[in-house]
């Protein structure tokens, strides 16, 4: 894993099919798992996760895919990327 911030991309991912903290759970541990991966929050009642990743490492096509993977449905994302200090920009 690499330690320098300043390649990280913040991916919000809308997720549909999410209802209790389980539901999180299962899905904060996916993404969790990926290389990459830095850091993930997941909440079922906004429908969304939060994943700060190594844009060199993958992409949030990928992360979508996880998501899907584990029964539920990515609906859309947006980026923002962070810079040095690891602040969204």
């Amino acid at each position: 894993m690499s330690t320098d911030v300043g390649r990280d991309q913040l991916a919000l991912i809308k997720i549909e099919g999410m209802h209790c903290h389980r539901c999180e759970q299962t899905i904060q541990k996916a993404l969790s798992q990926q290389p990459g991966v830095h850091e993930v929050e997941v909440d079922f009642n906004s429908g969304q996760a939060s994943v700060l990743y190594d844009r060199d490492a993958l992409r949030v096509a990928q992360l979508m895919e996880v998501v899907n993977a584990v029964g539920y449905r990515a609906t859309g994302f947006t980026q923002r990327q962070t810079d040095k200090a690891g602040n969204q920009g």
